[in-house]
């Protein structure tokens, strides 16, 4: 097993919140949530974090889903 790092998060009372709301339903802890959400995001292609992170200018998020499907399927071409 890999050894794990313990990073600390801020967030808003909102986000907090909901992140409970989420363990609460599913019966995980805070710890498995945060860890979990963060090793999803390291592998994510650029474009879905620096979506997911709101760093694409107003407006782009709307055409990040066609420029992923267009970029999986050219993938694809190529693997075949």
């Amino acid at each position: 097993m890999d050894p794990r790092v313990i990073m600390r998060v801020e967030v808003l009372p909102a986000a907090r919140d909901g992140v409970e709301a989420v363990c609460d339903s599913l019966g995980l802890t805070h710890v498995s949530v945060n860890s979990r959400l963060v090793d999803w995001l390291a592998q994510q292609p650029d474009m879905i974090q620096a979506s997911v992170l709101g760093l694409l200018p107003a407006g782009t998020n709307y055409d990040v889903p066609t420029m992923l499907l267009k970029r999986m399927a050219g993938e694809r071409k190529l693997d075949g």
